[in-house]
């Protein structure tokens, strides 16, 4: 790669299970990309070191050695005001505390400047800028993974709130009565029930609690991806799971609509792809709980950018305000 007069930015998608790094240029192409394990430590030195290391050996790879600008962070509680990760319930190496992840990172990276955002609203940023939501003012950006995360878009800007921490509709109430607990500690939020461990979750709550038959009771082993092959084979109760997920999305998604009045609502994650499942529900749902003036106004979009693609580019994009 001709690296010489150009400069290049890393952009780091930090999930629940994977983190994913790449390298992009200018015109926001990732020029190539890696990925590490997120939940094999529970030490987050340790995970820095190891994502250190990774990003040392794809810039030599990448011949950027010396022309790289800055590095974009997209992360689970990430804190854009202060690059902090604070009290990050989906990160193995998370848990109660407050990590000065930028600073670490930054100095393991022999001082290259780090910021460091919400995962969703890197997310939000990259699809704004190279996806569905190019040319949008207006929009909240759903992520559907380990977890449930938002980034919210108003006037064309991310909404951070006066601490940094504005969006975290994945922990608005979902359930009120008898709720699931929730990761944060919470009962009955939307990630509970909503996120590819809530649809498993579902799933075996539903086997437990019933003598219907359905291929899910021959596995040892329950995820949202299985329950997603059971639906394509026509397996009832894993359709009902999927519709279940989408009713209650569809209504947490009229309570959305009706705080910020968006022009769409854009999924993005893993658990997107169950779309052929989700969407009829979801639609159904947000129209029958939305007001009047909202009714079948607010488009459902689904992320065309590759996985991992609007994070990454995201987070590299607030690399080069660095």
């Amino acid at each position: 790669m001709e690296s010489i007069n150009k400069e290049f930015v890393i952009g780091i998608d930090i999930g629940g299970q994977t983190t994913k790094c790449g390298v992009v240029d200018a015109r926001g192409q990732v020029l190539s990309q890696t990925v590490i394990r997120s939940d094999d430590t529970e030490d987050e030195k340790v995970f820095i070191a190891t994502l250190a290391d990774s990003l040392h050996t794809l810039i030599a790879a990448a011949d950027v050695v010396d022309n790289v600008r800055g590095i974009g962070v997209g992360a689970p509680n990430g804190n854009y005001y202060t690059g902090t990760i604070e009290f990050a319930p989906n990160l193995k190496w998370g848990g109660n505390k407050v990590i000065e992840f930028a600073k670490l990172l930054s100095k393991k990276m022999d001082g290259i400047p780090v910021s460091l955002t919400n995962d969703a609203n890197a997310a939000a940023v990259g699809e704004m800028t190279y996806g569905v939501a190019r040319g949008m003012k207006n929009f909240i950006m759903i992520t559907l993974g380990t977890g449930v995360g938002s980034g919210i878009v108003i006037n064309g800007e991310v909404v951070y709130g006066h601490d940094g921490f504005a969006g975290e509709l994945g922990h608005t109430c979902a359930v009120r009565y008898n709720g699931r607990q929730c990761g944060c500690g919470k009962f009955g939020c939307l990630e509970a029930y909503a996120s590819a461990t809530g649809v498993a979750r579902t799933a075996r709550e539903w086997l437990e609690m019933t003598d219907e038959p359905s291929s899910l009771r021959s596995l040892d082993r329950i995820s949202s991806k299985l329950v997603y092959d059971a639906a394509k084979e026509g397996d009832k109760l894993a359709l009902r799971v999927f519709e279940y997920t989408g009713k209650i999305l569809g209504e947490k998604f009229a309570d959305f609509i009706e705080f910020s009045a968006p022009e769409a609502i854009v999924l993005f994650g893993g658990l997107a792809r169950a779309k052929e499942f989700l969407d009829e529900p979801i639609r159904k749902a947000m129209n029958e709980n939305v007001l009047p003036l909202w009714r079948d106004k607010v488009k459902l979009m689904y992320s065309q950018l590759k996985e991992s693609d609007a994070a990454i580019l995201g987070a590299s994009a607030l690399a080069w305000e660095l």
